[in-house]
Order: C-alpha cells, then sequence, then structure tokens
C-alpha cells in the first residue's frame, strides 16, 4: 500500500508539472469580445493596463482596443473642447484627462503663502486681499497683491511626485500648459512678470516662458487678463516645472497698489486640448 500511495504521489506530482500551452491559455480566457470589453469597462483602469492586459493575446487585444478607452471617455465624459478634433491615442487621452489637475498648490491665496517661495518682498511685502473687481471665475475671491518693491514668488513641482514618471514624460512629452491671472489696481501704474522654467534633473533648464514685462498706466480699466502659454515638443529629460510671477507698483506708493495674482495654473494636458 506504501509503495502504491508514493506511485499515486508521484503521478500526481507529474501532473501538477504540465504546463498549460498558450493555446490551452487562449482557450481557457476565451470570451467574447464585446463581452470582455464591457468587463474591462467596469474595472479601474489601472488594472486592465497593468494586470488584464498580461494574462494572453486575446485580453491584450481588448486592453489595447481604441473602441475601450473611447467608450471609458465616454462614459466618464472625458472630451475635447473641440469636438471636430479626434485623439490620436485614446488611452493616452483617457489617462492625460484623469491625471489632469492643477499642479500647483495654493493658487488663490486662500491658505495665505502657504506653499509658495517668496524670492523677492520689497515694498510693504506681499499681502492676501479680497478681490477687487469680480474674477471672470466666481469661485476666486481672493488674490497676491504686490507692493512699490519688487515681488516675486515661486513654485517647484516635482513630476514624478505628481504622478508623472520619468519614462511617461520622455516618452509621451505631453503639452504642459500654463495660466495665470493678473490686474492691476484703476489709480495707480503697475507692472507684471512671470517666468516659467521645465528644468532636469540637475535642476538646469530645458526650456523657458519668459514673456516681456507687461506695464499698466494710472487710471486703467483694473479688468482681469490671463497670461497662457503651453510648452510642446519640449524634449526628453524634464523632471520639474519652477513657476514664478510676481511684480510691482510703478509709482512707489506705500501700502500695497501694486500688480495682484491669482489662479495660476500648470496642468500637464492632452495635445488637442491645450
Amino acid at each position: 500500500m506504501k509503495r502504491k500511495g508514493e506511485a499515486m504521489g508521484a503521478a500526481q506530482s507529474s501532473d501538477s508539472k504540465h504546463r498549460v500551452t498558450s493555446d490551452e491559455q487562449e482557450h481557457f480566457f476565451s470570451v467574447p469580445l464585446e463581452i470582455l470589453e464591457e468587463i474591462f469597462l467596469n474595472l479601474p483602469p489601472y488594472q486592465v493596463v497593468h494586470v488584464c492586459r498580461l494574462v494572453c493575446h486575446h485580453w491584450k487585444e481588448v486592453s489595447d482596443s481604441e473602441s475601450l478607452w473611447r467608450e471609458r471617455c465616454r462614459r466618464e465624459r472625458y472630451r475635447l473642447r473641440d469636438a471636430s478634433k479626434t485623439p490620436e491615442d485614446w488611452r493616452l487621452f483617457y489617462f492625460l484627462c484623469k491625471k489632469r489637475r492643477n499642479l500647483l498648490k495654493n493658487p488663490r491665496g486662500e491658505h495665505k503663502m502657504k506653499n509658495w517661495q517668496i524670492l523677492e518682498n520689497g515694498g510693504d511685502n506681499w499681502k492676501i486681499e479680497e478681490v477687487m473687481v469680480p474674477h471672470p471665475n466666481e469661485a476666486v475671491q481672493k488674490n497676491f497683491v504686490t507692493s512699490y518693491g519688487m515681488c516675486k514668488k515661486s513654485q517647484l513641482i516635482d513630476l514624478a511626485m505628481e504622478g508623472y514618471s520619468p519614462l511617461f514624460m520622455d516618452h509621451f512629452q505631453p503639452d504642459i500648459r500654463i495660466s495665470d491671472w493678473y490686474a492691476p489696481r484703476w489709480d495707480c501704474g503697475s507692472k507684471y512678470v512671470i517666468h516659467v522654467e521645465l528644468l532636469n534633473q540637475k535642476k538646469r533648464a530645458v526650456k523657458t516662458f519668459a514673456p516681456e514685462t507687461v506695464y499698466f498706466e494710472q487710471w486703467n480699466d483694473q479688468k482681469w487678463n490671463q497670461m497662457t502659454y503651453a510648452f510642446q515638443n519640449y524634449g526628453p529629460g524634464v523632471r520639474y516645472i519652477r513657476f514664478t510671477h510676481g511684480g510691482q507698483d510703478t509709482q512707489f506708493w506705500a501700502g500695497w497698489y501694486g500688480i495682484r495674482v491669482t489662479d495660476s495654473c500648470v496642468e500637464i494636458c492632452p495635445a488637442l486640448d491645450t
């Protein structure tokens, strides 16, 4: 009996070593495409890419299909502003939309100067105030105000810490959109400056956006203005973004009569949506 048991155990051990062939695997995981796609649409997107896609050729085909990611975009209401255009890569478009957010912290001064590095604090220094005139975005109720000496502040964005890996940035080089709102006082002249850099691992500039200083005369309409720019095709190596802006009044009045800034934004965008 002992020998028989040993023999049976050997037979079982031999069977357990049988490896499933690729044909058997395809047959085992074979599910109609439309059903499999519906299943994938109800799974977390990262699980589809990092797990389901690796199971077999059949599942990979569905995971990579344009129809899957186009439908996912439709269900989650990710669409281009220009409806006449179509993304070249629906999966990339989906993940860029899903991750899209303002990478700057405290852009409206709601937490005073938190998250900002003050580079220059001239005159009577930076100050947070309520907006003097309504902002186009009703949610914006506060702004940063400069004084009679130059005031500048900055933030350094670590792209890897924000979920954009070096491999992703180098391979896809997604558009990087910059936006900043600024306004003068009506009764005092002022100037506005902005300087944005894409930096490599050593924090050296790869690309720079540095437009000319914007000047406002006294007795202006004090309306809000928006500065926008998109970095495109900037090459490999971008690891950080440094955003710097500020200004001052040009009549050297004590107090806070200089340029006002708020609702600054840096975001990673789909190429057709910048």
